[in-house]
């Protein structure tokens, strides 16, 4: 009979606990691991401060950031995107993310003009906005890779009309799900309400920086 036969089956599945301070801080690794895999690549949160997107969103608003499915498709128009500051915005020494609504995609030409936004001369169907604008601005045709992004209250947004075109690579994500307050929990985008009429005379309805 060898040696290892003579061994006691139950000593040998005997294993010492791990300390618990280890098992401890393996845990709390893993996790925090876990949280910066996800918020580096997946989704992260965001909240609202100021009023640039009302109505859509509210000040404090706490919002689901999608960053996975721009991998898969380019921003679309009526996505809710976060980015980071472009070139001029970082001349002015913005350094926060910025959230607004994408109206312009690339090769398209914008123009905002007797209260409307017009889109390669079409006007958009926008039922979603505070007010009508009241500013003008272009005829500008957006470049490639670039995207030209509008507040939903129009009147109090600093956004592309100000300051130019977001580049592809400055966008961080799209917004999709509120989760705070509580009663306004739910989707945030309205992509269907912001294709161009059928016609430029076709009548408007009305309704992080």
């Amino acid at each position: 009979m060898t040696r290892a036969q003579n061994r006691d089956p139950e000593k040998q599945s005997v294993q010492k606990p791990e300390n618990p301070w280890v098992e401890g801080f393996k845990t709390i690794g893993l996790s925090v691991f876990l949280a910066i895999g996800i918020r580096s690549f997946v989704a992260e949160a965001r909240y609202i401060p100021s009023g640039s997107m009302e109505p859509t969103l509210q000040i404090n608003d706490r919002l689901i950031i999608d960053k996975i499915s721009y991998n898969f498709r380019q921003p679309q128009r009526g996505d809710i995107v976060v980015f980071s500051p472009t070139e001029a915005l970082k001349q002015q020494n913005f350094k926060d993310a910025f959230i607004k609504r994408v109206i312009g995609l690339p090769g398209e030409t914008v123009e905002v003009k007797g209260g409307r936004v017009y889109v390669n001369d079409q006007a958009l169907r926008e039922q979603y906005i505070e007010e009508e604008p009241e500013y003008s601005y272009g005829p500008v045709t957006v470049p490639e890779d670039n995207y030209l992004v509008l507040g939903d209250n129009r009147n109090n947004s600093y956004d592309s009309h100000y300051w130019g075109f977001v580049p592809r690579d400055k966008i961080i994500g799209r917004a999709i799900v509120r989760f705070w307050p509580l009663n306004r929990v739910g989707e945030v985008d309205v992509i269907e309400s912001v294709a161009p009429d059928a016609s430029p005379s076709t009548q408007i309805q009305q309704p992080v920086n």
